[in-house]
């Protein structure tokens, strides 16, 4: 088996993916203005994408390891591709929940699946840890892509145009390139069928659910409901954070939205120098706490922009490019928690496990965004994300527990995130 052609794979599959779900920012901030829809209605996007993930992450831990982890990929791969050259031919709101649907579907067959071939393609927990973070990394740069693309098709002077939609032509094609280097390389599934062979359907499926009742995996699954809560709350409100409160023109909101997912890709990458040499709990929660000060000092300087649209980089505010940075801070702990909860798993629950990140991140991505959206709409973009300390506070709380229950299994993660691998 090459490791290097799967692994090349695997990142080109979190890329794709990357791009289509963190669209939904931008796609919320275009239908608003092409079908006159409201901010709380537009919000219903990122349900009809993490809903659709929880549902079909249920059904995707049970079976993947019969299907297979690469035909699953295949059949994820093929999907988005057809719905993405369907888009620009239907233009509407409707589309677009389909779209994200079908999207979060086939990412629930990719996520479950990338993340349990990663201890087929690694071979101890330092490696499982810098392939872990490497891929939530590109997985950034993926976004951070996204941003410029959908931004080079935006129409700055007409609020009705649909003519964004052919981005999605581009999609369909990296979609296929994709498909075609996965179809092409081969993987080697035979060590984790094997122990599988006698169990049932619905064995596995009820032995996804077993792993609740461990202390260590309950308290990790409310610690990522929390953080990708933080996360979704404001990657999805940004681009129209930008336009709304900042008055930066379309393509300059979606495209300063940029740095956000910039920062958590960098972010990624110096995380690996200080998790060599510190504790990972002392990192995480110092990040967290330079989190919120960034909220408490950046937030306030956006009550006095004016009302003048800005349409060059020369008038962007400092804000503007500030309070993205709050990636930088946000962007060690999802990786990190994920890679350390599958290491002290043996392998064969690895689709499991997987199964309950996808489920819990996706709740906890669609609660956030939609709740976001509604204090948006209701009392401002300020106090929006104003919000995002609340569940800041309380993820600080269960990384301390996370920790404590994690040392008492007996295997203490060898944290040594690498920026590369």
């Amino acid at each position: 088996m090459s490791n290097f052609r799967i692994k090349a794979s695997l990142f080109l599959n979190y890329f794709v993916f990357a791009i289509l779900l963190n669209s939904v920012g931008t796609v919320i901030l275009q239908i608003q203005g092409n079908f006159d829809i409201s901010k709380p209605t537009a919000s219903i996007l990122e349900a009809f994408k993490d809903f659709s993930i929880a549902i079909a992450s249920f059904l995707v831990a049970s079976y993947v390891v019969r299907i297979g982890y690469k035909r699953t990929m295949l059949i994820a791969l093929a999907l988005v591709t057809f719905v993405c050259l369907l888009m620009p031919s239907l233009p509407s709101f409707l589309m677009t929940k389909v779209l994200f649907a079908t999207v979060g579907v086939s990412f629930a067959m990719i996520k479950v699946t990338v993340f349990s071939t990663i201890a087929l393609v690694t071979r101890d927990q330092k490696e499982h840890l810098s392939l872990m973070n490497f891929l939530e990394s590109f997985f950034m740069v993926g976004i951070m892509t996204g941003y410029f693309i959908f931004g080079a098709f935006v129409d700055n002077n007409d609020a009705k145009s649909t003519a964004w939609f052919n981005v999605y032509y581009i999609l369909a094609g990296i979609s296929f390139l994709a498909f075609l280097l996965l179809l092409t390389t081969p993987l080697d599934e035979s060590s984790v069928k094997k122990p599988e062979r006698t169990e049932s359907p619905a064995t596995d499926f009820i032995a996804m659910f077993k792993l609740l009742v461990l202390p260590l995996v309950l308290v990790f699954i409310i610690s990522a409901f929390f953080y990708v809560l933080i996360e979704q709350s404001i990657m999805s409100w940004l681009p129209t954070f930008n336009k709304d409160v900042l008055r930066l023109s379309t393509s300059l909101s979606v495209q300063m939205a940029s740095i956000l997912s910039a920062s958590f890709a960098l972010g990624r990458f110096l995380a690996g120098i200080l998790l060599r040499k510190l504790n990972w709990l002392l990192v995480l929660v110092g990040c967290l706490v330079c989190a919120a000060a960034l909220v408490f000092v950046t937030v306030p300087l956006t009550r006095n922009i004016g009302n003048v649209s800005i349409n060059t980089l020369a008038d962007v505010p400092l804000v503007a490019y500030a309070f993205p940075l709050i990636g930088l801070f946000l962007a060690p702990v999802y990786p990190a928690i994920n890679s350390i909860i599958l290491s002290n798993l043996p392998k064969h629950k690895h689709s499991s496990m997987s199964g309950l990140i996808v489920l819990f991140s996706a709740l906890g991505g669609t609660t956030g965004s939609i709740i976001t959206g509604h204090i948006f709409g209701a009392y401002g973009g300020q106090t929006a994300f104003y919000f995002s300390l609340a569940p800041m506070a309380v993820l600080v709380g269960t990384l301390f527990l996370f920790q404590r229950l994690q040392k008492a299994t007996g295997q203490a993660a060898a944290i040594e995130l690498k920026g590369g691998h």
